[in-house]
């Protein structure tokens, strides 16, 4: 989600009322990570019928190892953002829960697809280049979106106006050429996902998820236009929503 002018306080300053990391909603972190392995086994692992699937353990590998290094960078960097996205908060626009309710379930399907595809019906028979073009995409990706929460302490999970939180124009970093880098970083992210296990099919969800993505760069676009103060001079200045010279 784009933001405005730059803030020095996201580089680190925990804002008063408790210590940084007291601040965080280390209950929502716990949960989900004491849920990973039955979210692999569910969505990855039971659909393809075996454990014996070399490049999901690699894809899982790489994907947790960069997940934890983006993680602890942003948060000696921005730990602002990080503590943002762990809590709920309200104000969510209702369009963008409906978004929500379609991107999430395309997502989710991008695994068992791959695994059904890859390994169980072998219906893609892809050489291993392919999948290291996904790992490629997907850390494109994840460098991407690294670079935009770095900068941005207002990118959080849902689409809301942050008045609780001083929400303003964010213009620096990659929403100095994009207006909405993030979700170029997602795009990316969820193709590579595909790719890297190995899986034509699973392009399918990915796409929904990018069709999803696109709807809800018009949408916040327009609700930042009319809602967020400087927004329109922004739009101005940065005039491209995801790629630059084309949209």
């Amino acid at each position: 989600m784009p933001a405005t002018t730059p803030d020095t306080s996201a580089a680190g300053e925990p804002a008063p009322g408790g210590s940084t990391w007291s601040r965080v909603n280390r209950r929502r972190i716990y949960l989900c990570l004491g849920g990973l392995p039955f979210f692999f086994v569910l969505f990855l692992f039971l659909p393809a019928g075996t454990l014996a699937w070399p490049r999901a353990w690699v894809f899982l590998g790489v994907a947790l190892s960069s997940w934890t290094v983006a993680t602890v960078y942003l948060w000696r960097t921005n730990p602002e953002v990080v503590i943002a996205r762990s809590h709920s908060h309200e104000g969510t626009k209702l369009w963008d829960r409906v978004v929500l309710a379609c991107l999430a379930p395309a997502s989710l399907a991008i695994y068992p697809v791959a695994a059904l595809d890859a390994v169980r019906y072998q219906w893609s028979d892809l050489p291993v280049w392919v999948s290291v073009v996904g790992h490629g995409l997907y850390l494109l990706g994840l460098a991407l979106s690294t670079w935009s929460l770095r900068v941005n302490k207002f990118f959080e999970p849902t689409v809301r106006i942050q008045v609780d939180r001083g929400h303003r124009v964010i213009d620096t970093g990659p929403y100095a050429y994009v207006r909405h880098p993030g979700y170029v970083a997602a795009i990316l992210i969820f193709s590579g996902f595909a790719l890297a296990l190995g899986s034509l099919w699973a392009l399918v969800p990915a796409a929904l998820v990018g069709l999803a993505l696109l709807v809800r760069t018009e949408l916040e676009d327009k609700t930042l236009a009319n809602e967020l103060q400087g927004y329109r001079d922004y739009q101005r200045r940065v005039r491209h929503k995801l790629i630059p010279n084309v949209w």
